[in-house]
């Protein structure tokens, strides 16, 4: 799909959207974590492929908490990639949800590899 598509307000509520399907359980366990919505991911971000989302953080999985004074643990799903590899609003839809699933998994201490066997990639 063309960037321009589906505009930011449109895009953060297909995000408010996923975030409100998810069971009660996972919605409680990543109320701490801060979801964000960019156009584009990072400039310095130089990986293989399209960026479409990312978690910055320390898995939920791991004893201790943040550190005084550092910032909350956030997923950032970025619009323009998303946009990219889907057809239609229905896809973009969808592949939110995906990818919002796959950064919890990171949220939640799953390695990429694992996530990609689940289908979540």
């Amino acid at each position: 799909m063309d960037a321009d598509a589906i505009d930011l307000d449109e895009f953060e509520g297909m995000v408010t959207q996923a975030l409100e399907d998810l069971p009660d359980w996972v919605q409680e366990a990543v109320a701490g974590i801060a979801i964000m919505v960019d156009d584009e991911p990072p400039a310095d971000w130089h990986g293989r492929g399209l960026l479409l989302g990312q978690f910055h953080g320390v898995a939920r999985t791991r004893i201790g908490s943040r550190v005084p004074g550092s910032l909350p643990d956030r997923i950032e799903l970025y619009r323009v990639p998303i946009l990219k590899v889907s057809r239609t609003a229905d896809d973009v839809a969808a592949r939110v949800r995906k990818v919002l699933g796959h950064e919890i998994g990171h949220a939640f201490g799953i390695a990429e590899t694992r996530l990609r066997e689940l289908g979540w990639y």
